[in-house]
């Protein structure tokens, strides 16, 4: 027998940022590489929410990983943005 999910169920599912400690849902995806470790078209992602794109970005960038800063709806659409083929 089937049942419809628990709000609490399709919450734990819904993607989060990945800023240690929080919790809040994701809306940006930053799309990096470590170019001593991946091949240049390779892209990791972390998952931001509002408040912690910029300091995660930030940090990707001073080290010349991060590559693409999108919507999570533009990533999951598979639109190209800026830097994505």
């Amino acid at each position: 027998m089937n049942f419809p999910e628990s709000a609490a169920e399709s919450a734990a599912a819904a993607p989060i940022c990945s800023a240690k400690g929080c919790r809040a849902d994701a809306v940006w995806v930053l799309a990096w590489n470590n170019p001593k470790l991946h091949t240049p078209e390779r892209r990791k992602t972390w998952l931001a929410c509002e408040e912690h794109r910029e300091h995660l970005a930030s940090f990707l960038d001073v080290r010349g990983f991060l590559k693409d800063v999108v919507t999570l709806a533009e990533w999951e659409s598979g639109r190209p943005g800026p830097g994505r083929p």
